[in-house]
């Protein structure tokens, strides 16, 4: 049976977007350790050697971005970069269930949620606080 709701965001994930609640979730350092933690058991997550071509540039281009990632998603960022692969190889005979499987993989990774993505030295102006 499907479970209703949005499913649970990793806690580094919670604390680069910025959607840490301390009633739900803690303070936000105790979410940074727990992040930490993740990433410390787990490992960094590293390119595999087996990837090529379209592959290897989404995971320069994609993955290697994602700084909230660790090893345990490995799996599901190397599926990711296949199926980027196969879509860049042949963009019409890319059947529609795949386009379901490469957003789900995205969403998994984090990857579509624009709050993710930072400008490093850019600050956006508030005209009424600033």
């Amino acid at each position: 049976m499907a479970t209703r709701g949005a499913k649970p965001k990793p806690a580094a994930l919670r604390v680069v977007d910025g959607t840490v609640r301390t009633a739900r979730h803690g303070t936000e350092s105790y979410q940074r350790e727990v992040a930490e933690n993740s990433k410390s058991s787990f490992g960094e997550l590293k390119k595999p050697p087996g990837l090529k071509g379209e592959a290897a540039k989404a995971w320069k281009s994609y993955i290697e971005k994602a700084s909230w990632l660790d090893a345990s998603r490995e799996p599901a960022a190397i599926a990711f970069c296949e199926l980027w692969h196969e879509f860049r190889f042949n963009p019409s005979g890319f059947a529609a269930s795949k386009h379901g499987q490469l957003r789900a993989y995205m969403s998994e990774l984090g990857m579509t949620d624009e709050r993710n993505r930072t400008n490093a030295g850019a600050e956006i102006k508030d005209e009424f606080f600033d």
